[in-house]
């Protein structure tokens, strides 16, 4: 029993990297990343609760780029909007979660800040990038996060 304990112990302490942690989610973001991927995605079209590549709505698209990037986000926009800290429009950092009231009051759109004013998102016309000065999007604004 002596001779089993230690090798148990250096077994146990050696699988320990296996587990994840919230060490390894922090390690694997980053926000100039999660940029780089949601651009891969431009044109990709829109769907109605779309969660995949193969069609996002807003909430879905935002979602899946983080998770690719080491981040897990809520569903919705909504959700999206509870986590993180607020972040000043004139301080937006490329990565920043950028929300909007479209169809109802309150948060109902989500995007991601790439930098130069501009944000990337899915909306019916697909995965695109706009200014945050655009004509439909900037009496929308609502505010800002960072993860």
């Amino acid at each position: 029993m002596r001779k089993i304990a230690p090798i148990l112990l250096s077994c146990m302490l050696g699988f320990g990297f296996l587990l994840p942690s919230k060490q390894t989610e922090a390690a694997t973001y980053s926000p100039a990343k999660v940029v780089k991927t949601a651009k891969h995605y431009i044109g990709t079209p829109y769907k109605w609760g779309g969660t995949t590549p193969s069609g996002f709505d807003c909430s879905g698209f935002v979602k899946y780029t983080y998770k690719k990037n080491g981040k897990t986000l809520p569903r919705t926009a909504a959700a999206m909007y509870t986590k993180g800290k607020k972040v000043s429009k004139s301080k937006l950092k490329p990565g920043d979660l950028v929300f909007f009231h479209t169809y109802t009051r309150g948060v109902s759109h989500v995007a991601i800040y790439i930098g130069h004013n501009q944000v990337i998102h899915s909306v019916s016309q697909g995965v695109k990038i706009d200014s945050l000065n655009n004509p439909y999007w900037k009496p929308r604004y609502i505010g800002a996060k960072r993860l």
